[in-house]
């Protein structure tokens, strides 16, 4: 059970809030908080797991509020799913690694989803506890997931689901199993943020995903090309060739 503060300066908009997690049985309500200072005071006292907040609040705005919690570093932070009317507060929410960013009014499917994702995380981070026994890891420096705007939507875009990335001019083309993605980016840039144990640049314009590639297949006139496990090929430059070799045998 995960037990949740909501904090929103509109009573309307946490009674929704409410309402639609009532079909929610994993969610318990511990508290609502109608201001910032508010909902500080009151995530300290309940130490909730998850913290649905608003980013337009009297006083100080929702990334206040996650300023105040966190300059306490003995303090757990809880889980947080952004709730807002503003779009443009996306990426800077991904930046303080937020658990999602439901844009109102959003639906009860589109939270369930939200729920779901902040369950997966704690469940991840029991299961990473139990395994290192209490020790102390340095956080990776390679980005988790990838947020950004496609076809009217906010996507929070976990890298484990890219599977090849392909340049096109100014941007990059990031395909999934079942869609792709075109964001203005650059290939040096997105290399940049991930891990290169699971990522690899195969050529100058494109980026594998190990974990879905095939083989790598020997073509005329000494050309490589990599083939995906859903039979896409990549073409891939000599230059890769044992790198990538040496990463499929540890893999």
């Amino acid at each position: 059970m995960i037990r949740a503060v909501l904090a929103d300066d509109e009573v309307l908009a946490r009674q929704k809030l409410r309402q639609l997690l009532r079909e929610e049985t994993n969610v318990e309500i511990v508290g609502e908080g109608a201001s910032a200072s508010e909902t500080i005071e009151l995530v300290r006292a309940t130490e909730p797991e998850l913290l649905f907040l608003d980013i337009r609040m009297p006083g100080m705005d929702g990334f206040d509020v996650v300023g105040a919690l966190s300059s306490n570093k003995e303090f757990a932070m809880p889980s947080i799913i952004f709730t807002t009317a503003h779009d443009q507060y996306a990426v800077r929410a991904f930046e303080i690694h937020a658990a999602d960013y439901l844009l109102k009014p959003f639906t009860a499917e589109r939270l369930r989803t939200a729920v779901q994702r902040v369950l997966g995380q704690i469940q991840d981070a029991e299961q990473e506890k139990n395994r290192t026994n209490g020790r102390n890891h340095a956080e990776s420096p390679y980005t988790n997931r990838i947020v950004f705007k496609s076809r009217g939507r906010i996507l929070f875009l976990p890298v484990t689901d890219i599977r090849w990335v392909k340049a096109e001019e100014n941007y990059v083309r990031i395909c999934t199993a079942s869609e792709t993605h075109l964001l203005r980016e650059t290939m040096a840039g997105l290399e940049e943020r991930l891990d290169p144990q699971l990522f690899l640049r195969v050529h100058r314009s494109s980026i594998v995903n190990l974990q879905f590639v095939k083989e790598v297949r020997s073509e005329p006139h000494g050309e490589f090309t990599v083939v995906m496990l859903d039979g896409q090929k990549v073409v891939m430059s000599r230059s890769y060739r044992s790198r990538i070799s040496e990463l499929l045998i540890h893999n």
